[in-house]
């Protein structure tokens, strides 16, 4: 996929949740089923998700390069990904990502500033992610604690997934 394409699908599973979430009646922000998230939860965890990679973006790219090698490989594709995704997932079950282990209090008054906090952090990884050449994208690598080392290009494309994954579970459970 090139930049472009990647940077569609992001925005597009994004809105996907967005719209669902436009729907969702308020009393279910704060619902979920015994001993998983709620939906703001799943919200806080997305937002981690798409801050920690933003940071990461911010990294100079010596210091990439030092501390995660570069790339030797082919990239995967969105099928490839999520394949891998779903095939850790259901390996490894009950994980939990580290940055979400302390899940805040969810309430109801929260809804409004977690979707916009969402939103500007998918704005500032799109900005980001823009100013990548296309050669540098398939060069270096960040680490994900579940897929292994990932080229910046797989990693975007694997949050596009990542909130299609989520979307998905709260369409079936909330």
């Amino acid at each position: 996929m090139i930049k472009k394409e990647v940077i569609d699908i992001l925005e597009q599973k994004h809105q996907i949740l967005y719209e669902w979430l436009k729907n969702l009646p308020d009393e279910n922000w704060v619902k979920g089923p015994e001993g998983k998230w709620n939906t703001g939860e799943h919200i806080v965890h997305l937002i981690q998700s798409e801050n920690y990679l933003n940071k990461a973006l911010r990294t100079p790219k010596f210091y990439l390069k030092y501390k995660f090698g570069t790339n030797n490989r082919e990239n995967r594709t969105y099928s490839q990904i999520v394949k891998k995704y779903q095939d850790k997932l259901k390996n490894n079950p009950g994980v939990v990502a580290n940055i979400s282990k302390n899940m805040p209090i969810i309430k109801h008054s929260d809804k409004i500033s977690y979707l916009s906090k969402l939103d500007k952090e998918k704005k500032v990884l799109i900005k980001k992610f823009q100013k990548w050449t296309e050669h540098d994208l398939d060069i270096y690598l960040l680490p994900h604690p579940l897929m292994g080392r990932m080229t910046i290009r797989e990693i975007v494309i694997w949050t596009a997934y990542h909130t299609e994954h989520h979307c998905n579970i709260l369409k079936m459970n909330h």
